[in-house]
């Protein structure tokens, strides 16, 4: 009663999984993942042991539909059970439980283009289709927008028969958390809400903007207007500025102090430049 994808981004070393589901919270249960090892969704009656047990052996060397097989070969109910499973290397591949023939709804696991897709109780086989045709789609983005991408076109194509509820991101790499301190790049997980995916959607736009870096063509000059913008901003937040048109150190220091506080930590520079996707938020926020 779940549908999920799993997908990866081999050139940055990023895998991930996203999710949407008629059951609150359902993201702590479905996904998992490791920082350069894969990425594992548990559905149906789900199963985060086998999950854990699965990421284990492809840690240690064994191929995607190796360590399902292993993972399931003595585990209790698994015709109840659905799992997908990509590693960092290697073809995904999914396990959908006989059991859920029986079920109300469409359930299957199918491959794409560096991308896998899983789900039961679903309006139909098109759902998981839309989905991969999404995700294919839109190469151009980074793996979380592309990943949310999919779990969109899954919903609007008929989605889970029992409807919308909670939805949730996973993407790990190595060294890929904040600071550099852990693997969880992105971890979101919307509870309860009536439109689970847009809120995660809005979700992951605050935490780019607070934990991602700067793309270094996403840098603009502060000058002009945008400089004009900033003093006026921050004169209202009680930040001193210099005179004049112009934009001074002392004004860089005052904005890197007001981008701490507006949780832009991540993208603070000190070069006279600010990021144009910081920019654009505070013109949203601030007016």
């Amino acid at each position: 009663m779940t549908y999920s994808i799993i997908g990866r981004d081999r050139d940055r070393g990023e895998i991930g999984c996203a999710v949407q589901s008629k059951f609150p919270g359902v993201s702590s249960v479905v996904l998992h993942g490791r920082g350069g090892v894969g990425a594992v969704t548990t559905q149906g009656f789900a199963d985060p042991s086998a999950a854990a047990k699965i990421l284990d052996l492809i840690g240690r060397g064994a191929k995607a539909d190796e360590a399902v097989t292993i993972a399931v070969r003595d585990l209790d109910g698994v015709s109840e059970r659905q799992f997908g499973v990509m590693a960092m290397h290697g073809e995904g591949v999914g396990h959908t439980g006989a059991a859920m023939d029986n079920w109300n709804g469409f359930a299957a696991c199918i491959p794409g283009k560096e991308c896998l897709v899983g789900g039961n109780a679903l309006a139909g086989e098109n759902v998981l289709t839309a989905m991969i045709m999404a995700y294919e789609a839109t190469c151009e983005l980074r793996l979380p927008d592309r990943l949310i991408a999919a779990l969109r076109a899954g919903r609007d194509a008929g989605g889970e028969l029992r409807g919308q509820q909670a939805a949730g991101l996973l993407v790990v790499k190595e060294e890929g958390g904040y600071g550099g301190l852990s693997d969880r790049m992105v971890d979101i997980n919307i509870y309860d809400h009536e439109e689970p995916i847009e809120e995660l959607a809005r979700c992951f736009k605050l935490h780019r903007l607070s934990y991602f870096s700067s793309e270094p063509d996403k840098m603009v000059t502060i000058e002009g207007e945008i400089a004009e913008f900033l003093k006026a901003l921050m004169k209202r937040q009680g930040y001193e500025t210099s005179d004049g048109d112009g934009w001074v150190e002392a004004d860089t220091d005052g904005l890197a102090r007001f981008m701490g506080e507006a949780n832009y930590d991540n993208r603070i520079h000190y070069d006279g430049r600010i990021d144009s996707e910081v920019l654009d938020d505070l013109r949203v926020r601030y007016g």
